[in-house]
């Protein structure tokens, strides 16, 4: 190899932020930051802070004071720094489970509603499995079939196949931008065009890329989205996610799960249901504003970095962990696209020892996971990982397979 780890963390311009996360500094190996980010340091003052003040202080005040209006001033800081959206079209809360249900659901009435033949989700096999068991639930629950691409799991639904999966019967299409397994990074503006060119919808799960790969949402015309917050967006456990719905669809959605904070006067208490104007109508519930403080923390961090030279540093990361396994794992095939054009921010790694291998390493404070069929997912966040970091991360995989 002709670059050392030191010299390319020497010349990172990005590695100074590696200090601002907790447990960086420590030993431990940590391959795992597009399951669970690590925590940002700020954020132990500003929960302290939140609960002295905010909640102790201001007490019940807080939710006139801007608890109510968190969930969309933050969602709008969301769309600026990672997702190329507009204001008024982004908000937080609930889980990624329920969003993906809401605007599925939203997506697929509506599309019925304009043309009773369109009763087809097209979505791939390989799609995350939350995101597969809601459109199997949706279907059975509104009589609709599932359309499924056939992908193979070191890649991702191609143009072809989307352009072959849709027609004049599809209601909605359900992608992947980064594939959860492989980190095939999906042509969203192609494919988007795809279906549009058909007539349907598209819905973009942007859990594997949200805070690691630049995302175009308006730009590319993308009719809705969800993703997490507890990947790259550093978040934590349990983070609520968020739900984008473009502008142009505000007013002919209507979403399923009618809680009172999406209401025109949630205070009204009245016996009716009337939807609150735009990106509104799409909360249900109350805001989990506790959950919301971790996340506006690496957002900031995010901004002062900028997504492209974060996703400058993930391919960097990403190709040295590919070039690691060449030269020291021949035993060992990669299982994510060699080209970095077509990866996220991920590297999954295949051998038919690596369940075995992933607990082992655990016991040794390296933390990948395991996604079969035996792949080893090495998660690279690009602001708290180091190249050193992954040196010796790949050489304790060669122990591992080894041993």
């Amino acid at each position: 190899m002709t670059t050392t780890s030191a010299q390319l963390d020497a010349a990172d311009p990005l590695a100074h932020f590696r200090e601002r996360f907790v447990g960086a500094a420590s030993d431990l190996v940590y391959f795992d930051g597009n399951s669970l980010g690590r925590p940002v340091a700020a954020v132990a003052e500003r929960l302290a802070s939140f609960v002295q003040e905010d909640w102790g202080g201001r007490l019940i005040r807080g939710w006139d004071e801007q608890w109510m209006d968190l969930p969309t001033t933050l969602g709008d800081d969301l769309g600026r720094i990672c997702l190329g959206a507009a204001p008024g079209q982004t908000t937080i809360g609930d889980s990624t489970t329920v969003w993906l249900y809401k605007l599925m659901r939203a997506a697929v009435d509506a599309a019925v509603r304009r043309d009773p033949h369109r009763t087809e989700i097209v979505i791939d096999t390989d799609n995350f499995p939350t995101d597969r068991y809601v459109a199997e639930g949706i279907a059975a629950e509104r009589g609709l079939t599932l359309r499924w691409i056939e992908v193979d799991t070191s890649e991702g639904v191609t143009a072809d196949q989307l352009a072959a999966a849709v027609g004049d019967r599809t209601a909605l299409v359900v992608l992947n931008h980064v594939a959860y397994r492989s980190a095939w990074l999906a042509d969203a503006p192609g494919l988007t065009r795809i279906a549009h060119e058909a007539g349907a919808l598209v819905l973009w799960d942007l859990c594997h890329s949200a805070g690691s790969v630049p995302v175009h949402l308006d730009a590319w015309d993308v009719d809705l989205a969800v993703g997490c917050t507890y990947k790259y967006l550093n978040g934590g456990p349990g983070s609520p996610a968020f739900g984008y719905v473009n502008a142009r669809l505000q007013g002919e959605l209507t979403q399923p799960i009618q809680g009172w904070m999406g209401h025109a006067d949630p205070f009204l208490m009245g016996p009716g249901y009337t939807p609150a104007t735009g990106i509104r109508r799409f909360i249900s519930g109350t805001p989990p504003i506790l959950g919301m403080i971790a996340m506006q923390s690496m957002l900031e961090l995010v901004e002062e970095a900028g997504i492209e030279a974060i996703r400058a540093k993930s391919v960097a990361l990403t190709s040295y962990a590919v070039e690691l396994a060449d030269a020291t794992l021949p035993e060992v095939s990669v299982a994510s696209p060699r080209d970095p054009a077509q990866r996220g921010g991920h590297v999954t790694l295949h051998h038919d020892r690596m369940r075995e291998v992933t607990a082992r390493l655990w016991e040794r404070d390296v933390i990948p996971d395991y996604r079969d069929p035996g792949g080893l997912r090495i998660g690279l966040s690009p602001l708290s990982t180091s190249f050193d970091e992954v040196e010796r991360g790949m050489a304790a995989v060669a122990t591992a397979l080894a041993g």
